[in-house]
């Protein structure tokens, strides 16, 4: 599986700097959008965060990354905090430009020169923001900046926007202009699951490198991370969210952050990958999840992670129940018991894999090939009307309010997902149970692998359809 990053493709401007100086916020209006996560409490941006950004005429990538709290990664014995020492300097080898964010209320402190330093080693452009200088006496303070070493210093106030033209008209004086050439969207890839069940370290097995923080520790990832590659010449946009914990057990403000990000990413995703803890089974928040893909209405691969753990008893056959009966592999038996707690889920396909390992990860993006081709294929009309007739004359509906359900007329409407209007008598009397068997109907003819197929129905009397 051939797999590039494509941040090269464009000019990177990166932006690092201390904890809490205000990265996020700067990052969020050069891209125009609330992406990264804003909040007081240091440390809340762990990942590197990248987003398109645009400046007049030119195009290019902005990198937020998480506060830097020392340079050297062997002088803590967080991995965490270790970790995300290594994903700032990840940033700085990538990037084009570097913005230096500092932070006027608080003064020149000794890790500001400490990576001042490291940066003015580097060789790149470095342009230095002191932000939050949002009054005239703040910006007396400035000048305190002139010790770290950069020949201009931009006053900022992020937050409001003041300072920020310079800056970029500064930053982007060198990339090239001229708009990004016109292309399709690329699929948006959301990996999700509940905490710690592998979501980082598969996008880090599937890029072959650490583009994520992975820990043991549960809620790793606290905000969604869009990572743009490529396989072949097929584009894609990875979406590494934060584990989705029950509402109950949501502690702080940044942890009900990342859980709305990470919803959002559901609803605007184009397939979902729900990642599932191999030794747990299905857990009551993994069946949550499936809810929250199933409610809105996106493409869905289910992948069972951490199935080297279970490679012993995956060799074990279990003899059948009766004479006569095929045994039954472990992974038969697991497929079906998952298949049972996700009914909901039955259209979507499972990969057993190892995202540790790498086992079987390759053939994700097979599957999810299969889901977008699945997800193009248009239903001929008349076919379609013939077929729901054949069903309801072979499983009458049930009586509902005195009458039963017909169809006068139907059609497949373009959207993302197969989703059908039905011109109907009534449309109290479709009840949930009947209306999966007339989407069994439909599945039996044409697949529609990994996506759900909908219905819309209109009530509408039959003389609307009568020639006249």
């Amino acid at each position: 599986m051939l797999v590039k990053t494509t941040h090269f493709m464009t000019p990177i401007l990166a932006i690092v700097g201390r904890p809490n100086v205000g990265k996020s916020t700067l990052f969020n209006r050069i891209v125009g959008r609330k992406i990264a996560i804003v909040h007081e409490e240091p440390g809340v941006t762990r990942d590197r965060v990248s987003a398109p950004a645009r400046w007049g005429e030119k195009s290019f990538e902005a990198v937020d990354t998480g506060g830097i709290a020392f340079m050297d990664d062997e002088r803590t014995r967080d991995p965490i905090a270790a970790a995300m020492v290594r994903q700032a300097e990840v940033a700085i080898e990538m990037a084009t430009v570097i913005v230096l964010v500092a932070d006027v209320t608080a003064g020149v402190a000794p890790l500001d020169l400490e990576i001042a330093r490291r940066l003015r080693a580097c060789g790149k452009p470095v342009f230095l923001a002191v932000n939050k200088v949002d009054s005239l006496r703040r910006e007396e303070g400035v000048t305190e900046f002139v010790e770290l070493g950069f020949r201009q210093m931009f006053p900022i106030a992020a937050a409001h926007g003041s300072g920020v033209t310079e800056l970029l008209n500064a930053a982007t004086a060198d990339f090239p202009a001229g708009a990004a050439p016109e292309e399709a969207p690329a699929p948006r890839i959301a990996i999700v699951g509940k905490p710690n069940a592998g979501k980082s370290s598969l996008i880090n097995c599937i890029l072959k490198s650490d583009r994520t923080i992975v820990s043991d520790v549960p809620g790793t990832t606290r905000d969604s991370v869009d990572v743009p590659f490529t396989i072949g010449d097929r584009r894609y946009v990875l979406i590494d969210t934060a584990g989705l914990r029950h509402r109950s057990r949501i502690r702080t403000s940044v942890d009900q952050f990342g859980l709305m990000r990470a919803e959002r990413s559901i609803r605007e995703c184009d397939v979902a990958v729900l990642v599932m803890d191999a030794a747990e089974g299905v857990t009551n928040q993994d069946k949550r999840i499936g809810g929250l893909v199933v409610e809105a209405r996106r493409s869905c691969v289910i992948l069972v992670n951490k199935w080297d753990l279970a490679a012993e008893e995956e060799k074990k056959v279990r003899k059948p129940e009766r004479k006569g009966h095929k045994p039954v592999t472990f992974k038969e038996e697991y497929l079906t018991a998952l298949r049972k707690e996700l009914f909901f889920l039955d259209w979507s396909p499972v990969l057993f894999a190892s995202a540790k390992t790498g086992a079987n990860v390759s053939e994700l993006f097979a599957l999810i090939s299969r889901v977008e081709q699945a997800r193009q294929v248009r239903v001929d009309t008349p076919r379609l009307n013939q077929l729901l007739a054949r069903a309801l004359d072979s499983y009458p509906p049930p009586h509902i309010h005195g009458k039963r359900f017909k169809i006068f007329y139907a059609f497949q409407k373009p959207g993302p997902v197969p989703t059908f209007v039905l011109f109907v008598n009534d449309t109290r009397c479709l009840t949930p149970h009947y209306e999966r068997f007339l989407v069994d109907r439909i599945r039996s003819v044409w697949e529609f692998t990994g996506s759900p197929v909908v219905f819309e129905c209109r009530p509408r009397e039959r003389k609307d359809f009568v020639k006249k």
